[in-house]
Parts: C-alpha cells; structure tokens; sequence
C-alpha cells in the first residue's frame, strides 16, 4: 500500500498517532464501562517511528476486541512479586512457599526487580540464566570455604587452630566454628566455589518463574503472554544417589540402638518415609495392635519454613499412604512408645501431649534440622560413607529394587505418584533393573547364546511354547511398558544400538 493510501486508512481508523519527544505514542478509546458508560484511555509510547505506533495500536485493538487485551502498565518486577507473594502462602503447601518467596528475592529479583514487568521477555529469561549459571556468585565471599581452607592449612602444617580463631575467619560464634571443626574431621567439606549457582538450582527457580509468570498473565491479567512458555529449563545432569549397601544399613542401625529415638532410625530404614513424615507422625498414624498386620500412615508432616516449624499433609495425595511394618520394626516402635508413656507420667501435668511419637522426654516437638544433626553425628561416629538422611529413602529404595521386590510395590510404600516416576529417578541407581529387563525382553523373541540355530516350537523359551518362566518374564515386561513406556523404549533402542538384529525388527 502506498504511503498516500496508508495514510487515508489511518484517518478513518478511530485512534491517533502523535509524537511525543523523540519517540512516537498511541492513543484511542476501549469500550464503554457496562455501568457508567465512561469509555477508558488506552495509550502507550515510546515507539520508533509513527508506523511503530500504528501497528501496536492495530494489535492492541484487535486484542481488545478478542478480550485478552492487556494494558500497558510500568508496574515492576518487585512490585508483581510482592503482591503474588501472599497469594502463593494462601494457594501452596508453606514450604513451597517460602522456598519459591527465597529463590525470587535471591536470584530474581537483584537483576530484574527494578524493570517493567511486561518487558519481560523469553530472551530477558534467557540472559538471567546464563547469568545465574555463569557469574552470578563471582566475587561473593564464601564464609564456610575460608574456614575450611584455613582448617586444612593448620592440619597440614601440623598445628592446632582454637575455635575461637576459626570463628573470626568465618564471622560465626566460636560454637559454630567447633560444629564447622567437627564436619571437616569427618570429611563432611564444602565445595569449592564456582562463578555460578550449579544447575539444579537455576531450576528450581525456572520452576518458580514459571508459576509466578502464569499467575501473572492468567490471575492477575497484567501480561499479555508468558515468556515460560518458551524459555526451556537448564540442563541438569542426573547422578545415581548416595546410598548405602544393606550391611552399611546394618551397621548404622547397630551403633544407633542405644540412641532414644532408635525407633525413629529403624524405621526410615526398613520404610524409606520422609523426614518431614517423621517428625510429623503422630499416635494416630500407627496401628500396632494387630500382630503381623501393624501398619504406619503418614497423613501428617512436619517442615521447617521460614525458620518456623509448620505441620502440613504430605507433598501429595499419594504420600498419605498406609504402609505395612515388618515385625521387628513394630517391636522397636512399641517399645519406644512404652518409653514415651513412662517419659509422660513422669512429668506429669508438665508434659506437652501433642500425640507425637518423636519427641523430647517431655513431649515438645523435635526441630526437623535437629533430627539432621542427630543423624548426621551418629553416621560420623559409625565411619560410614556419608549420605544424607534423605539418603536413607534412596538406600531403602535402591536396596528393594535390588532384592527383587516389584516397581509398584517399592513406589506405593515410598509415596510416589506413579511407578514410572520410581523407575526413572532410580534408573542410574540400579543398572541392574535394565540389564535384567533387557535380558527378559530378549528371551521372548531371541534365540539362546548355546544355539546358532534358529529356535524350534519345542524350546521352552520361545514363543509357542508356553512355560511358567516365559510368563512370568512376560507380565514383567508387559508391565514395564505400560507404567514406564519411555524406559521401556529406551531398553529396545540400546538393544538395537549393540546390534540386535531381532530387537531392531521387534520395534
């Protein structure tokens, strides 16, 4: 369209282009408010060239007539976080809350806190991750690395550093230097600094934005698009889990019995349940009244959020489970609450009785990072490999699978949302699981390594020739596909990429 022609369809267009300064702005009027009939001022500037200008307020127009108009506002990344702040306490476990609130005030909003919410863009993102990644903690000092390096430079030397001395390096108190002292003695020492914050991190707070963002444009209103929708997630590389082997389980569990709350040892390891699970189990929640058909359900938790200890329902509806208790665990657990029943009457009117079944002697709740601490020191005293208490959940995981015992049982007593999620986040923990399914997967259509020749209908291990075995291997498989497809797939491609010719037919 010529220049004269454009200009005649800009006239009879409801709206004006002006200029204003260097730059160009926009202005036409929305539809009529339903009840006082005022029609409201839509403007925005800032455009290059009054060409700029008219085509945004072709698009803003045309969104207004579709009802996902948005209007222009200067309201600030700080500003949208602090109002969407309170939502999420009132909308998600107190956890996730106060961990999502942590992750904008440390990492988003030092960069992108003083900027317009709405010039947000996917690249805007983009560039606060490679930031995140790259260089965001260059230059920050790292109290704990110091102290390390400091400790380890006396123990070199042969010398001997007083706390005291150790807590003017790290600015701490001298009984956190004493703690730090201790940590180093047992190998517990920090990682060496890098330039950026590891990848895991920047996804946890890509997960954050992510629901900040939709909030934004589908609560709120105050963006016409989300940026998330096009941003991918940091790579984060998977490494098996720290665990232990079932003798290194059997000693932990040796040197914590003359522990009060070896009950509570006992039973993360022969169940695998969460430390918030522990600390918020309650008398209600154990059934041991029926010998060999004592159970535990976990329907209440306990976390640390804020610095402040608060009780919630689990992370899920699938966390809420029963789980049945092996006869030595439910022997432990009544012994422990015969202790805490003799603990009560001792201290009378005194006690706090909140039902709990880990306590202190006179009832009050235990701080979650206090029962780390315990853990932590009676891992240190029994010279194991260090693992965290989470670690004991993957231990009891990886040693279930490990010993035979089947996908969905192992996934329903941890209280995971489906077997599949179990197998993919225990797949580099136990390579044997693959190894065996690729073996019962090959068996049905395979011909055995003792024969070149094709096989007949009268091998057992063929199809055609029924067995108990083949069928076992074949509801095993068959079950792999349906709750795992991808690691079922996954399993045949890695068949094909070794050269098995009839694998590679099979898919």
């Amino acid at each position: 369209m010529s220049t004269s022609k454009k200009k005649g369809a800009r006239k009879s267009m409801p709206g004006s282009v002006f200029q204003r300064g260097n730059k160009w702005a926009y202005k036409f009027y929305g539809q009529p408010d339903m009840l006082t009939g005022e029609k409201p001022e839509i403007r925005k500037s800032g455009f290059e060239s009054s060409d700029e200008a008219w085509e945004a307020m072709l698009e803003a127009r045309a969104a207004l007539s579709s009802n996902i108009y948005v209007r222009p506002s200067r309201q600030t990344v700080a500003a949208f976080f602090e109002s969407w702040f309170p939502y999420v306490r009132t909308t998600t476990e107190a956890t996730t809350a106060v961990n999502y609130e942590n992750l904008a005030r440390l990492y988003v909003l030092p960069k992108l806190g003083k900027r317009p919410l709405q010039d947000i863009t996917a690249p805007v993102i983009a560039a606060l991750y490679e930031h995140l990644l790259t260089e965001a903690r260059a230059g920050k000092r790292n109290s704990n690395w110091e102290m390390y390096l400091r400790w380890k430079s006396a123990q070199q030397r042969g010398e001997e550093i007083s706390a005291r001395a150790l807590s003017e390096i790290g600015d701490v108190t001298p009984a956190g230097a004493r703690k730090a002292m201790r940590r180093y003695e047992v190998g517990r020492v920090p990682a060496e600094p890098e330039g950026g914050y590891a990848p895991k991190t920047v996804l946890s707070v890509h997960i954050m934005l992510g629901s900040a963002m939709s909030a934004a444009k589908n609560v709120w209103k105050c963006i016409g698009a989300n940026p998330m929708e096009v941003v991918k997630a940091p790579s984060v590389t998977r490494r098996p889990h720290k665990t232990w082997t079932p003798e290194q389980m059997a000693r932990f569990l040796e040197v914590a019995r003359a522990d009060r709350l070896y009950g509570l040892w006992v039973l993360v390891a022969s169940t695998g349940m969460r430390r918030s699970e522990l600390c918020g189990l309650t008398r209600g929640g154990l059934d041991l009244t029926v010998p060999g058909a004592e159970t535990v359900r976990m329907n209440v938790t306990s976390v640390v959020a804020g610095g402040k200890v608060t009780t919630g329902g689990g992370k899920s509806r699938t966390s809420r489970r029963p789980v049945s208790l092996d006869r030595y665990t439910a022997a432990v657990l009544r012994e422990h609450l015969d202790r805490l029943d003799a603990e009560r009457d001792s201290f009378g009117t005194s006690y706090h009785n909140a039902g709990l079944v880990f306590c202190w002697e006179d009832g009050r709740r235990i701080y979650p990072d206090t029962i780390t601490e315990k853990f932590n020191a009676l891992v240190d005293r029994a010279g194991l490999p260090v693992i965290t208490l989470h670690g004991v959940r993957h231990s009891y995981a990886t040693i279930s699978l490990r010993s035979g015992v089947h996908p969905k049982v192992v996934s329903t007593r941890i209280g995971h949302s489906s077997v599949a999620f179990t197998l993919d986040v225990y797949s580099e923990d136990v390579p044997g699981l693959d190894r065996e399914a690729s073996e019962n997967i090959g068996s049905l259509f395979l011909p055995t390594p003792s024969s070149n020749e094709p096989p007949t209908d009268r091998s057992p291990d063929v199809p055609g020739a029924p067995s108990t075995a083949f069928e076992a291997r074949r509801d095993a498989i068959l079950e792999l596909a349906r709750v795992a497809p991808d690691h079922y797939q996954e399993i045949l491609q890695s068949m094909e990429r070794r050269g098995d010719d009839h694998a590679a037919g099979a898919v």
